[in-house]
């Protein structure tokens, strides 16, 4: 029993000497480094797209509202028989004054009907900056 004894209580062994470097390798860090900064620049990238289409669509729904103004304008008074049915151009007043707009009629088959066609254009029309906004009036 004492020698049983003897066995339990001895210390255990120390675990074996590792082969190889305990840490990374300066190679091992670099090509870790080069992978993330990838990455960063990429999603930098992207957020510099994201915020491009979004003030484009910002624009756009602002030109959209802006057409859609001009055209019930145009119904309303097209209804009291003072709508002046010629092309028109002209801009919006401040905090507008970067939109520009343009109304033409166009003679349809029907007499009594008119096409009418609102653009709202910002920027290059080049670049088709711009929203049409069609209808017909009676």
């Amino acid at each position: 029993m004492n020698d049983r004894w003897k066995r339990w209580r001895q210390p255990a062994s120390p675990p074996p000497a590792r082969s190889g470097p305990a840490g990374f390798t300066l190679l091992e860090i670099m090509i870790a480094l080069a992978i993330v900064s990838i990455a960063l620049v990429s999603l930098l990238a992207l957020g510099t797209r994201s915020i491009g289409v979004h003030e484009r669509l910002q624009r756009t729904t602002q030109a959209t509202l802006l057409a859609q103004q001009l055209m019930a304008q145009a119904e309303v008074d097209a209804r009291h028989g003072a709508l002046h049915r010629a092309m028109t151009t002209g801009s919006f007043s401040a905090p507008f004054d970067g939109y520009r707009w343009r109304m033409e009629f166009t003679e349809t088959p029907l007499p009594a009907v008119q096409m009418v066609t609102v653009s709202v254009l910002w920027g290059d029309e080049d670049r088709n900056e711009l929203v049409d906004l069609t209808s017909f009036l009676f």
